[in-house]
């Protein structure tokens, strides 16, 4: 499957072209500028040219799948995170609609389902992916949101904890992980039309997301 990763030179983003590619899907990593291409290359991936904050919409043609991954960090203002987080979410999921493309898979974070009740200092990023989740389950795509917690660069175990909300959100789950659950939920259609959270726990990817 061709599929189109925003945010493909983030630390989420570098693991998901690695996984993409070793599972013998065409992985294509969206990036601003030429100087990101090597690393995107070396991960197994293909690069396209385009800006969250522009017209980005030559970026989709051909893709069956669309990934969002993309973020705007930790330390930029809230400006600059609705118009990643919110606006540039909002301008993927549309142009997928255009474009008809019906799968889309939007990377999201745990606390987004109640932005108020977050830290004032992460408020902002909570209610971008918030309004950017549900402008996506407003559509007819075949959409998943995934929401998982506090990320971690450890190495990736493969054993997770899922569910629509998850009891007990403490701990972490390593980037690689993440990005590994991504991949495996891409063609997975039991993930159709839900949004839930991941955490580290003691079951295969693949069976926890089989108890959903």
């Amino acid at each position: 499957m061709k599929v189109l990763v925003i945010g493909a030179n983030g630390q989420v983003g570098t693991h998901l072209i690695k996984s993409l590619a070793e599972r013998g899907h065409e992985a294509v990593g969206m990036i601003r500028n030429t100087d990101q291409v090597k690393a995107i290359e070396d991960a197994g991936g293909k690069t396209v040219l385009g800006d969250l904050e522009k017209d980005f919409s030559q970026a989709l043609y051909g893709c069956e799948a669309v990934i969002f991954a993309a973020g705007s960090g930790p330390h930029t203002g809230a400006d600059k995170t609705i118009m990643i987080d919110q606006e540039g979410a909002i301008k993927a999921i549309d142009e997928a609609k255009q474009q008809g493309i019906k799968r889309f898979v939007m990377l999201s974070t745990v606390g987004s389902d109640n932005p108020e009740k977050g830290p004032d200092n992460m408020k902002p990023y909570l209610y971008a992916k918030k309004r950017a989740d549900e402008h996506l389950k407003a559509t007819n795509l075949n959409y998943t949101i995934l929401r998982p917690g506090s990320l971690s660069n450890d190495p990736g175990t493969g054993q997770i904890r899922a569910a629509e909300s998850l009891d007990d959100k403490s701990g972490q789950i390593p980037r690689e992980d993440v990005a590994a659950v991504l991949t495996e939920i891409l063609e997975n259609d039991n993930t159709y039309h839900r949004t839930f959270e991941i955490l580290n726990g003691d079951l295969s990817i693949s069976d926890a997301l089989g108890q959903l």
